[in-house]
């Protein structure tokens, strides 16, 4: 009896192990209660992940026309404005089809000038013309006359058979006269007709064949400009390809250009933390590379269309006998706050833990709306197509006979000046010129 009363008396007898059990269990008890109402007040209106990186618009800079590089303007890791000359291509071919094409705008604007003056010359000429047949129409009448006068008098024998030929010999030679003159006004009328058509309800400016040769003028124009290709919008060069002297056909890649200053998340969510997450909802995130102490605030932008697996470039086939379920990721975009990107810049890739706030359950899963403005757009290009339009009117002002005045005011920039006035690099001297 004495030994099956040992353990309950051996643990009566020790006070400090029984009050160590209780404040340990009362410890997990505290902590239990604690974790469950971090859970209900914190954790359950809560979605994160560390599966989120920066992303950006990375434009590719291509030429539009082929040539030979002759100088680079910018280098990878280069800031570069809008508008800044980046590659700049020889020139030479297009700016002989440019002469070209304003030497034949300038000698289409004369000959349709020529047009129109024949207007008022060929309108002279039907004047005349219809003088003429008057006046040999009044021939042949009076030729008529004599001849009927005498016809009756020739068998009396008072006018002799001589007479009466010579003035049947005119009569006819009248007639002759005044065939020939009614197919002369016949045809200028025609030829009136004719050149009326090519100007009728247009102006030496309006006329068709001026306005093609225009057109070719802002062509080849065009194509000049494209020689220096420039920056389309602000932002960080990477990834350069060309070399200076290399031919580069159109369309060619030859570096590209990160939008910094617009950058935007894609935090991947697993497909189970999806149903609370909603448009609008706030997002904290950091970065590694700043750490926890510098955290970006923003907006749950849009929810993507499909798992990253269903857009890869080779799909599973779940359909296959060897499927094997895999939890899967749905792309979330976090728009970020410019301020604090402008603050602490980010880069393309880099990575980042975002924490949504799917307490309010206001914001839809997907966008109710369409798009009203244009998701990015450029006014880099705007001037080429004025410069164009500005030195075709030139060409036509001084070629159709305008006044000096005119030709002033509707006078534009000469290409030298407009490259010259191109936006050049930041640096002083290009990355790399050719002189040949």
């Amino acid at each position: 009896m004495s030994e099956q009363n040992t353990p309950v008396a051996g643990a009566a007898a020790n006070p400090k192990r029984q009050k160590a059990l209780k404040i340990i269990g009362g410890v997990v008890l505290v902590a239990g209660v604690a974790w469950g109402i971090h859970w209900w007040l914190v954790s359950s209106h809560i979605e994160n992940t560390d599966n989120a990186y920066v992303q950006a618009n990375v434009v590719q800079i291509t030429p539009q026309v082929g040539g030979t590089v002759l100088a680079i303007q910018a280098d990878d890791t280069d800031m570069v404005k809008a508008g800044q000359l980046l590659v700049r291509l020889d020139p030479a071919d297009a700016r002989v089809a440019l002469d070209q094409a304003e030497a034949q705008l300038a000698q289409t604007v004369r000959e349709v000038r020529t047009v129109f003056a024949n207007n008022a010359t060929l309108a002279a000429q039907v004047a005349l013309r219809e003088a003429d047949v008057s006046k040999v129409q009044s021939d042949v009448a009076r030729a008529q006359d004599d001849v009927n006068r005498r016809s009756p008098l020739v068998a009396t024998g008072a006018v002799g058979k001589e007479e009466f030929n010579h003035a049947q010999t005119q009569l006819a030679s009248a007639k002759s006269a005044l065939a020939a003159a009614q197919s002369a006004l016949a045809a200028a009328r025609e030829q009136a007709t004719s050149n009326r058509a090519l100007t009728d309800g247009t102006t030496v400016q309006d006329h068709p064949n001026v306005q093609r040769a225009a057109a070719r003028v802002r062509e080849a124009y065009l194509a000049f400009k494209r020689a220096d290709l420039v920056a389309p919008v602000e932002g960080m060069v990477a990834r350069r390809s060309v070399q200076v002297g290399q031919r580069v056909q159109a369309g060619a890649p030859m570096m590209s250009l990160v939008a910094l200053d617009n950058v935007w998340v894609d935090a991947n969510f697993k497909e189970s933390q999806l149903q609370k997450i909603r448009l609008g909802q706030p997002v904290t995130l950091t970065a590694d590379v700043y750490g926890k102490k510098v955290e970006y605030h923003g907006k749950v932008a849009g929810l993507g269309a499909g798992t990253g697996a269903a857009f890869a470039l080779l799909p599973a086939q779940n359909a296959t006998g060897n499927w094997i379920k895999v939890v899967q990721r749905v792309p979330v975009r976090i728009a970020l706050q410019p301020d604090e990107i402008k603050k602490h810049p980010l880069r393309v890739g880099l990575s980042m833990d975002a924490t949504v706030d799917v307490s309010s359950q206001d914001g839809p899963l997907v966008a109710e709306t369409t798009r009203q403005q244009p998701v990015a757009q450029t006014a880099v290009f705007d001037g080429v197509q004025k410069d164009a339009d500005e030195r075709v009117s030139r060409i036509i002002a001084t070629n159709a006979g305008a006044p000096a005045s005119t030709h002033a005011k509707l006078a534009g920039a000469p290409v030298q000046q407009a490259r010259a006035a191109a936006p050049q690099r930041t640096a002083a001297k290009p990355v790399a010129a050719s002189g040949v």
